[in-house]
């Protein structure tokens, strides 16, 4: 899917079900939902391997989390899973009102998430998602940069208390991080350190912050990178110490700019260290068909759009 990385690449959401079935050998309470969609959220494989521990609501999310619900008050622990434009939105009241309020252990699996699902277009693509759920009180929310880190955000979501969502995508994605690397839930990773500007992303685009990284440095310009896959509890600690380090930011996201990563870094930032910041992002509008690839260069995603961004906020800062 990305645009410049010679990276292996891997779908994330293969993560995400190899760690149900992990969870399910250790855990007989965790049970998997899936709304007719467990083909492509892969949680098929949980499906095979725990009929009796695996429910197809049906085209039907509402109805959906309403059984996840129910499951979580007798002591189950419901991995809840379907595209996350249709669980965000359609099911957006069940969220909000019966799991949130309640501080249910349910646990949601956005797949899907962003443009990767590329040809099925803007009914498919969520990009709304990050900013609708970290708008909700007791939900915590997890966006995992690749195949392994995916596996880990599932693995601990288990042990979160209350409701947790993890997002994300269909295409596969460069592999920046091992088996071995540490994944703390709540924590940002320096993945790269630098002086001049940091680049902070998620998801995927940690793999275009890197590359964005690279060139920079070719440049002379030394850049911090920072893996934030926690959204929310965002790690305040090291968006302020590395805003007083580099004295300019750029957050990149697979997502809209309005109420989403980037949003979510500048509240933080513009209370406690104000500096120039830019953002990448879709920038107020829907997706459109094409694939992954031609869209990434379309909504201007890609490393070269980080640099650009880069070029702007160096131009602002002090």
């Amino acid at each position: 899917m990305m645009t410049g990385s010679k990276r292996e690449v891997k779908a994330t959401r293969f993560g995400y079900s190899d760690a149900l079935l992990e969870l399910a050998k250790k855990h007989p309470e965790v049970v998997v939902l899936d709304a007719d969609l467990s083909k492509s959220t892969t949680t098929k494989r949980f499906a095979d391997e725990y009929p009796e521990r695996f429910f197809n609501a049906g085209i039907a999310e509402q109805n959906m989390l309403g059984i996840a619900a129910g499951l979580s008050l007798t002591g189950k622990i419901p991995f809840v899973s379907t595209y996350g434009v249709f669980v965000a939105g359609r099911a957006y009241d069940q969220i909000r009102t019966t799991i949130c309020y309640s501080k249910l252990n349910v646990k949601i699996g956005g797949a899907h998430g962003g443009i990767s699902v590329g040809p099925d277009g803007a009914t498919h693509q969520a990009l709304e998602e990050i900013s609708i759920m970290r708008s909700l009180p007791e939900m915590k929310l997890i966006v995992p940069c690749d195949f392994h880190e995916t596996k880990k955000a599932t693995l601990a979501a288990h042990a979160i208390p209350g409701p947790v969502y993890i997002r994300f995508g269909r295409e596969p994605v460069p592999i920046i991080t091992k088996e071995d690397t540490p994944f703390e839930f709540g924590k940002g990773a320096y993945f790269r350190r630098g002086k001049d500007v940091a680049i902070i992303a998620c998801g995927p685009m940690v793999s275009e912050a890197l590359d964005a990284a690279d060139a920079l440095h070719a440049k002379g310009i030394e850049a911090t990178v920072i893996n934030l896959h926690t959204v929310k509890p965002i790690d305040k600690e090291i968006l302020i110490e590395t805003a007083k380090i580099t004295g300019a930011i750029v957050t990149a996201e697979e997502h809209q700019l309005m109420g989403g990563f980037g949003s979510a870094i500048a509240e933080v930032l513009v209370r406690s260290c104000p500096v120039p910041m830019e953002m990448v992002g879709v920038d107020d509008t829907f997706g459109e068909s094409g694939t992954p690839e031609e869209l990434m260069h379309q909504y201007h995603l890609t490393a070269k759009d980080i640099l650009d961004k880069v070029d702007l906020v160096l131009k602002r800062k002090k």
